[in-house]
């Protein structure tokens, strides 16, 4: 591990408030991890129209290709949105998200003329530990907006990969990895509807 390396571990240990002395949970090898961005107090910030969800939409997907990250999956929601990303410096992506919050923030707050307005709680991310967890993650991110009572199929919702996911696997391979892959009680406690 380079220095730099090292150094990056030690500052996601500290964002993370845990033990400088521990075994380092990040590496340098490319991983898969679960992406998430919340709106402060889950307010529809995201969704306030559809021209704003599709524009974040397409900005996000292009922040996160930029940060030499391959997006596998996406749900974007008009309070919060998931991705499913591989990365090769999960710190390096989590700092370009941030930047994009921050610039969203002001966008919007100009827009509506309310200055100083918080518009992100935060991000967080979720490492992935194997092709079952990488799986169910998958069907829990197209599965989003039907959790949260936007849509009654996967497929309806605009703004996620759901679509294409369906397209390239085909509807009875996309039924079997679901049976396979449940949900069960994923994002329980984190991600409860909040409408």
């Amino acid at each position: 591990m380079t220095k730099e390396q090292r150094d990056d571990v030690l500052r996601l240990r500290r964002i993370n408030r845990q033990p400088w002395h521990s075994p380092p949970h990040v590496d340098s090898e490319r991983k898969t991890f679960h992406v998430s961005g919340a709106c402060f107090e889950h307010k529809p910030y995201i969704g306030s129209d559809s021209g704003r969800i599709s524009d974040f939409e397409r900005d996000i997907l292009d922040v996160v290709k930029e940060s030499s990250s391959s997006v596998l999956a996406w749900c974007i929601l008009p309070n919060h949105y998931h991705l499913l990303v591989r990365s090769g410096n999960i710190l390096s992506l989590l700092k370009s998200i941030g930047r994009f919050h921050g610039l969203t923030s002001y966008r919007w707050n100009s827009d509506e003329k309310l200055r100083g307005r918080k518009i992100w709680f935060g991000c967080i991310e979720r490492a992935i530990k194997n092709e079952s967890h990488r799986q169910a993650t998958l069907n829990y991110i197209h599965h989003n907006p039907v959790h949260h009572g936007y849509v009654d199929k996967w497929q309806e919702w605009p703004f996620s990969s759901s679509k294409e996911y369906l397209d390239k696997l085909g509807r009875t391979e996309m039924e079997r990895l679901w049976k396979k892959y449940p949900l069960l009680d994923y994002g329980k406690g984190w991600d409860d509807p909040h409408l």
